[in-house]
């Protein structure tokens, strides 16, 4: 049985067990808090609290909030007043409630017959943050995160400062793998440049509780990078270290500090989070011909907004700005002065740029079948993959068995190495994993191919392969605020029409 499954139905068996007890000693039958919604309605009235309180014990996410309350007003009545103690409570109540129930020393007072707790400005201020700052942690962790779009590998489906929220219980909260950090922050702590903001003294393994769905095919997803495991201080996570070293080799990279600052690791949890859209699922194969994606075969459906870049002609004329932002074209544009432009253009800008009386043709920019990119996956010439022409590639999953063999392990040696943590050496030709010879190998965890919008502008699957389904965090849901960075607050900033609009 797993880890997370043991201790969550110990502690979740230590929770009624004092419960009960408490019940108990508050003169109920400790057997009504085994009888569900009832129990809730008894532990209000023993904490003396109005029934209208039971409307917020049954919204999702409000109810988190109210327990935790009710857990406080469960100390108080054990004239718990202190902060440690109260927090203490709130974040294990596995144990706290167990101790108040069957010491001996611990008599409950009905709440009525309580004193007025006086507290002083400072301390009622103290309480406030704390508790808020835990209930909002939860939520964090549990529930759902605050997320910018930073980069334009989205576009124009999400656009650079979009804010929107990730649900951690679409395809299930995962436990950190952290727990010691710093409250509301990533990585690194404000005000400066590579201060971690997480201790490791803790460091959970991969759990993730049950979801409301599994990730699909076009599902927006939020992940940590799966290369971020190790990264330059000085360039972080805008260049893949392993690209540096297939760039550079690794002595240069680890020695030239004033290049590349220090050379540094992450746990799963602190790495860069990363939005694409997930093209592959578990059991699917990829391939990309001439920039279109097909999935098992058949070209992909509802894509989003993709968008790729085009060579325009003009009769020598130059194209006019504001017919360009009537069609929505504002990313990486370029022009010769003579009338031939580069733009970045989705499926519609693409047919409204056609209408143009000054425009004479429209190339699409198509990298040829056979042109190696070597800083495509899997880096090997043996595979000449590039942006435009990738494929065919098959999307590992769980309990799978493959084969293994000197032309396709670069698939699969940073799954076996790195993601499920197997030794692995290549020697006189033949596959070692943990000191023996093998020739297949079966898969622990899921995997996910992730491709941003913007084809031609986005650092993803295809330069750094799968996506561990441990690297999941959540799916993008909808976008609450939408902000244009090059435009002011009186100049149009605020995106009104993006503004509460569910992603898709």
């Amino acid at each position: 049985m797993n880890l997370y499954l043991v201790l969550f139905i110990l502690f979740s068996i230590a929770i009624v067990a004092g419960l009960w007890g408490i019940f108990v000693k508050a003169g109920e039958a400790g057997w009504k808090i085994l009888i569900p919604f009832y129990n809730l309605f008894i532990w209000l009235k023993i904490i003396n609290k109005p029934l209208w309180w039971y409307i917020f014990l049954i919204i999702p996410f409000i109810n988190v909030f109210v327990i935790l309350l009710m857990i406080v007003e469960i100390l108080k009545c054990f004239k718990k007043y202190g902060l440690l103690e109260q927090a203490g409570g709130v974040i294990f109540p596995f144990i706290a409630l167990p101790y108040l129930a069957f010491s001996p020393g611990q008599q409950f007072h009905d709440p009525a017959t309580l004193a007025a707790v006086k507290k002083s400005a400072v301390r009622e201020w103290v309480d406030a943050i704390i508790f808020a700052v835990i209930a909002a942690s939860i939520i964090r962790i549990f529930f759902f995160e605050a997320y910018t779009i930073p980069t334009s590998s989205m576009e124009k489906s999400l656009l650079v400062g979009d804010y929107l929220f990730v649900s951690k219980v679409s395809y299930g909260p995962k436990v950190p793998n952290t727990p010691l950090s710093f409250p509301f922050v990533h990585h690194t702590l404000p005000l400066t440049e590579s201060t971690k903001s997480y201790l490791e003294w803790i460091n959970l393994p991969y759990y993730r509780f049950p979801g409301l769905a599994h990730v699909k095919n076009m599902d927006v997803v939020v992940f940590n990078y799966p290369d971020g495991d190790t990264l330059s201080t000085k360039l972080q996570s805008n260049i893949s270290y392993y690209q540096l070293v297939r760039q550079y080799g690794r002595d240069f990279v680890w020695s030239s500090k004033e290049n590349f600052g220090d050379i540094i690791a992450r746990p799963v949890d602190k790495r860069e989070n990363f939005i694409k859209r997930c093209i592959g699922i578990p059991g699917d194969s990829i391939r990309i011909i001439n920039r279109i994606v097909m999935i098992n075969g058949k070209e992909e459906q509802n894509p989003g907004k993709r968008q790729f870049r085009y060579l325009v002609h003009t009769d020598g004329s130059q194209i006019n700005s504001k017919n360009l932002e009537k069609l929505d074209i504002t990313e990486n544009f370029s022009t010769d002065n003579n009338g031939n432009y580069e733009f970045v253009l989705s499926d519609a800008s693409l047919e409204g740029i056609k209408q143009f009386s000054n425009v004479k043709s429209v190339e699409p920019e198509i990298a040829r079948k056979g042109v190696w990119d070597p800083n495509i996956f899997p880096f090997d010439s043996l595979y000449r993959w590039n942006l435009d022409n990738f494929g065919p590639i098959w999307i590992p999953k769980a309990g799978v068995t493959v084969k293994l063999s000197t032309s396709n392990i670069m698939f699969y040696k940073r799954i076996i190495k790195v993601f499920e943590g197997n030794d692995l050496q290549l020697r006189d030709g033949k596959i070692y994993i943990n000191g023996k010879e093998a020739d297949s190998y079966t898969f622990k965890m899921n995997y996910y191919w992730m491709m941003g919008d913007n084809r031609h502008n986005s650092a993803d699957s295809r330069f750094w392969g799968f996506v561990p389904e441990d690297h999941i965090v959540g799916k993008a849901s909808f976008v609450w605020l939408s902000m244009d960075p090059n435009k002011t607050l009186l100049g149009g900033k605020i995106r009104w029409r993006k503004l509460f609009h569910f992603v898709n």
